[in-house]
C-alpha cells in the first residue's frame, strides 16, 4: 500500500486527518504549503493526495497544484477539501482531474469512504501499469521451427478480430504467452490484459474475484471482469472453473453485463475473451464437469499450441532468450551455450515443455561459476547421465541383456530417432550431423524400421509383410 500526502495550510486540520488515517492503517506525509507539497511529490509520488484548495502564503493554490500533479503523475488520485466550497469550485476541480470533492467541516466516515475508494483506484492503476510492462516482455514469441511458424500464422489471423479464442496444449507449452501475443498485436493492446487463474481460485471466492463486491464498509470493490473492461480477460485452465460460475460466465458472454456480489446495479463490460486448457474439454463435458454451451461460446477459434517436443529446433533460440531475460531481470551472468550443451538440450525429454526449459536455464545460471560457455556437464538431468567418469557409455539393463547385433540396432534406432526429432524431421541436417550421406541414411532408416512423420519427426514402423515394407520404402524415400 502506498502512502497518502495531506496538504493543508492549517496545521491542526492536516495533523487531525493524518492521525485518523494512521489509526486506520494508512501511511501519511504532511505538507503545509505548495512548496512543501511539490517537494514531497517530486521526492516520491504518493498513492493518494488530499489537497486543500485554499493555501495561505503559497506560490500555488490547490487548483494549480492539482493541474501540475495530474500533468506529471496522472495516476495519482487527488481528493479536494475546502472550507469555502461551492459548486463552481467542485466543478472546476473535477474538470481538472480531481477524484472527488469534500467540503469542510467534513464527516469522518464520509472522508474514509472516499479515501478507501480512491486508494483502490490507485492500486488498480498501479497494477494495470505493471501488467502492461509485463505484457511487453511476456508477449514475445521465440522460434523458427515449422510448428512454431504455423502457430504464429494462426495467432496473427485472430489478432485482427475480437473473436473468442481457445488455446489448447500441454502444461508449460506457452499458452499464456500466445494469449498475450494476440492482445499485444490487437486493437486492444493499450487496454488491460487480465488473467483469471481458474485452477488457483477457490470455488467459494471465484464469484467475488470475477464480479467484485459491494459492501457498506468498503464500498465498491471491482472484480477482474470490471478491471479488464475494454481489454482482454484470459481464463487460464478454464476446465477448472467451478460449474456454478460457468453458468454465470455464459450469461455474461451473452449479455455483456453482470451484478457485483452484494450489489444491485448492472455493470456493463466490453471484453475480448481468450481461454486455455491442457485438458480434453470433450471428456470434461461427457463427465459433467464442463458446460457444453459455454464450450461452444469459448471455442470460436481453436488453436493448438505445440509442445517443446514438437519444436526442438527452437530450443537454442529459446535458451538464449531466457539467458538474456534472466540477465536483465535478475542480473545473472550472460553466458553462451557450447555446441555440446545445445545438442544435449535438443535431445532431452521435456515433460514440462518451455516452462521447464526456462527453469533449467535459471538454475544453471544461478549455480554456475558465471564464466565461459555453458557446458553439457553443467546441465542438470532428471534421469541418470548415460556416461561414466572415464568416458564409457553406461548400458541400460535392457540393452545389456541383448546380443550384439540386436543391441547395436536398438542403439542406432534410438540414436537416429533422437537426431531426426532434434532437427524437426530434416533428413539433410540429420545426415550432416551424424556424418552420413543422405541416401545412406535413408537406407539405414529403412533397415531399422524408422519413418519420418508429417509433423516433422520420426517414429518406428513394424514391417509385417511385403506390402508394409513397400509402403515404408515409399515413406523413407
Amino acid at each position: 500500500m502506498g502512502d497518502i500526502l495531506i496538504v493543508d495550510d492549517e496545521r491542526d486540520i492536516r495533523e487531525l486527518i493524518g492521525d485518523i488515517l494512521e489509526d486506520e492503517g494508512f501511511k501519511t506525509r504532511l505538507a503545509g504549503n505548495s512548496t512543501e507539497a511539490m517537494a514531497e511529490v517530486n521526492k516520491e509520488p504518493p498513492a493518494l493526495m488530499i489537497l486543500d484548495i485554499w493555501l495561505k502564503d503559497s506560490k500555488m493554490d490547490g487548483i494549480d497544484i492539482l493541474k501540475t500533479v495530474k500533468r506529471d503523475n496522472p495516476d495519482v488520485p487527488v481528493v479536494i477539501i475546502s472550507g469555502h466550497g461551492n459548486i463552481e469550485i467542485a466543478v472546476a476541480a473535477i474538470k481538472q482531474g480531481a477524484y472527488d470533492f469534500i467540503e469542510k467541516p467534513f464527516n469522518i466516515d464520509q472522508l474514509l469512504v472516499v479515501i478507501r475508494r480512491a486508494m483502490e483506484t490507485s492500486r488498480l492503476r498501479r497494477e494495470n501499469q505493471s501488467l502492461k510492462r509485463r505484457d511487453t516482455q511476456s508477449s514475445e514469441m521465440i522460434g523458427d521451427s515449422a510448428a512454431f511458424r504455423q502457430l504464429v500464422s494462426q495467432l496473427d489471423k485472430v489478432t485482427r478480430s475480437n473473436g473468442r479464442v481457445m488455446l489448447t496444449g500441454p502444461a508449460g507449452s506457452g499458452k499464456e504467452v500466445a494469449a498475450r501475443y494476440i492482445h499485444a498485436k490487437s486493437n486492444r493492446a493499450s487496454a488491460p490484459f487480465v488473467t483469471v487463474n481458474c485452477a488457483g481460485v477457490s470455488p467459494e471466492t471465484m464469484e467475488e474475484v470475477l464480479f467484485g463486491r459491494e459492501t457498506a464498509e468498503r464500498g465498491v470493490e471491482p472484480g477482474l471482469l470490471e478491471q479488464a473492461h475494454g481489454g482482454v480477460i484470459y481464463f487460464d485452465e478454464v476446465a477448472d472453473m467451478p460449474l456454478g460460475t460457468q453458468s454465470k460466465i455464459l450469461r455474461i458472454l451473452v449479455d455483456q453485463q453482470f451484478q457485483r456480489v452484494g450489489g444491485a446495479d448492472k455493470v456493463r463490460v466490453d471484453l475480448r475473451v481468450i481461454s486455455s486448457t491442457n485438458k480434453s474439454l470433450d471428456q470434461e463435458i461427457n463427465e459433467g464437469r464442463f458446460r457444453e454451451e459455454l464450450y461452444h461460446r469459448l471455442n470460436v477459434v481453436p488453436i493448438d499450441v505445440p509442445s517443446l517436443e514438437e519444436r526442438r529446433e527452437d530450443i537454442p533460440a529459446l535458451t538464449a532468450h531466457f539467458i538474456e531475460e534472466c540477465h536483465k531481470a535478475q542480473g545473472l551472468p550472460k553466458r553462451d551455450l557450447s555446441a555440446d550443451a545445445i545438442a544435449l538440450l535438443q535431445t532431452m525429454v521435456w515433460p514440462g515443455n518451455v516452462r521447464q526449459l526456462k527453469n533449467l536455464v535459471e538454475r544453471v545460471l544461478i549455480l554456475g561459476d558465471g564464466t565461459g560457455e555453458i557446458e553439457a556437464r553443467e546441465l542438470p538431468q532428471e534421469t541418470p547421465r548415460q556416461d561414466s567418469d572415464d568416458g564409457r557409455v553406461v548400458l541400460s539393463n535392457t540393452l545389456a541383456t541383448l546380443p550384439l547385433r540386436e543391441a547395436r540396432e536398438a542403439f542406432e534406432r534410438e540414436y537416429l530417432l533422437t537426431q531426426i526429432n532434434r532437427f524437426g524431421g530434416n533428413i539433410s541436417r540429420t545426415a550432416s550431423f551424424v556424418g552420413m550421406e543422405r541416401s545412406a541414411l535413408h537406407r539405414k532408416l529403412k533397415s531399422l524400421g524408422v519413418v519420418t512423420t508429417a509433423k516433422g519427426g520420426a517414429r518406428i514402423a513394424r514391417i509385417e509383410d511385403a506390402e508394409d515394407e513397400s509402403e515404408l520404402e515409399r515413406e523413407a524415400s
